[in-house]
């Protein structure tokens, strides 16, 4: 219903009515709240009207959306409405005001203002709501009616009512539940200690802390060659070509790299061609040492020579034949691509590639250094692939490095070894998470231990 329509001419009864009834259907604390300062000119005419709660203050004005707590206006209100009466309605005007708040009365609002206190509570307390009470504050330009006041004073109290009902607690709300359990624990009859809900439930607790459990670490794992066949560079020089793949299966003799030959080849013909000058000048000092003694005596250095040069051409030959590399068994060849040892100097022992019996593998772990828990003999190793997380390679530690060794990305971790149970049809070089377990310990020692190890290592004790 719009403002316009309702008339102080017509019945009061009626708009008292209609008023309750928006009271009765408001939704909303600030709804209803709004109703009383601005509708409420339905019943008397005012010109500004004021909701004060003893708890909040100033909660709604006449006109105005949300009120400013630190205008001066909402400050001023504020003082005003704590010094008046809680128990009845009363006018209220500059000459009943004390001090500043009357001076100032004229600058705020009309002469005749009509104070409606709140019989009772605004709320129930216990539910956190006003609780100690408040009232309505309007201000008209024209004094006030001995009907009117009747007429607001009936409509305020109605207001109270609804305002209750919107505050009334839900059985379901947290303070009732808390109420109705604390009532229904007193009336049952007391417990003796140890059986009383706290006691058992602690000790169900230490239980589950006592139980013992594995202690066990993460680390990151892979698959790796258990006895792997490591080919090495048998001579210095440089990579001419490769004849296999990387993950071929090779037998063993067949040939996998060779050395550029083209220095070596012509440093053994070289040779060869020494060797064979060699021999001729010793056949002509030997035929001239029939009759010259002088040649005779040449021979023995001749023989040293000739002795020389073939030792150089069989080294040189050696050589060329072992910049062919065969394999020594058979097996799987591990390598990186073969595009980058072409033609890369290497040295005499340095690793080129593995080999790799098939089924023959292991795994591999870094145990980090704040996880190097004490591992009995055999302990248990659970491998998860990336490449196949439903499911774990069973495996026993076979040997624990002593020392922490460098990682390639700048760590330092203890290297694990363990032996695979049974056989997999997983490739060596899969990466995964490798759970190793250690001995057995409370579960809150389990649960304890990193933060306390965290803990002493912060504060040094």
């Amino acid at each position: 219903m719009n403002q316009a329509d309702l008339r102080p001419a017509a019945d009061p009864l009626l708009l008292l009515l209609e008023l309750a009834r928006r009271a009765r259907a408001a939704q909303s604390a600030e709804e209803l709240a709004f109703l009383l300062v601005n509708d409420s000119i339905a019943l008397q005419p005012y010109r500004q009207g004021a909701l004060w709660l003893a708890d909040e203050g100033v909660k709604c004005l006449s006109g105005v959306v949300q009120p400013e707590a630190n205008a001066p206006y909402v400050q001023w209100l504020e003082r005003v409405c704590r010094g008046l009466p809680r128990d009845a309605a009363t006018t209220v005007d500059a000459n009943s005001l004390p001090g500043d708040e009357a001076v100032e009365w004229a600058d705020w609002l009309p002469a005749y203002g009509l104070w409606l206190p709140f019989a009772g509570p605004v709320a129930d307390p216990g539910q956190g709501a006003a609780g100690a009470g408040g009232g309505l504050l309007l201000a008209a330009d024209l004094p006030w009616t001995r009907e009117g006041r009747a007429v607001l004073e009936e409509w305020v109290d109605t207001w109270r009512h609804a305002w209750l009902a919107l505050h009334s607690p839900s059985p379901w709300k947290l303070g009732v539940l808390r109420r109705r359990t604390a009532a229904a624990l007193a009336r049952r009859p007391q417990l003796p200690w140890w059986r009383q809900r706290r006691t058992v439930l602690a000790a169900a607790v230490l239980a589950v802390l006592a139980c013992p459990v594995r202690v066990s670490v993460l680390a990151p794992g892979e698959l790796v060659p258990a006895h792997p066949a490591v080919v090495r560079a048998p001579i210095d020089g440089v990579v001419g070509q490769f004849h296999v793949q990387p993950n071929e299966q090779v037998k063993a003799g067949q040939p996998l790299f060779g050395f550029d030959e083209a220095a070596l080849q012509a440093r053994a013909e070289v040779a060869a061609q020494s060797l064979a000058t060699a021999e001729a000048e010793y056949r002509q000092y030997a035929q001239q040492a029939v009759s010259d003694s002088k040649s005779k005596a040449q021979l023995a250095l001749l023989q040293g020579k000739i002795e020389e040069k073939r030792a150089e051409a069989e080294y040189l030959a050696s050589q060329l034949q072992r910049s062919r590399v065969p394999a020594p068994q058979d097996g799987i060849a591990l390598f990186d691509d073969p595009s980058e040892w072409i033609g890369k100097p290497v040295q005499t022992g340095e690793r080129i590639l593995r080999i790799a019996a098939p089924g023959d593998m292991e795994v591999e772990a870094w145990v980090p250094l704040g996880d190097a828990i004490p591992l009995p003999a055999d302990a248990p190793v659970s491998l998860y692939l990336a490449a196949s997380p439903l499911s774990s390679l069973s495996a026993k530690v076979r040997y624990v490095s002593h020392e922490a060794v460098a990682r390639p990305d700048g760590s330092f971790a203890y290297r694990l070894r363990a032996t695979l149970e049974g056989t997999s049809g997983q490739r060596v070089g899969l990466k995964g998470t490798a759970k190793i377990s250690g001995q057995w310990a409370p579960l809150a020692y389990w649960m304890l231990r990193r933060p306390l190890a965290t803990i002493r290592q912060a504060v040094g004790m």
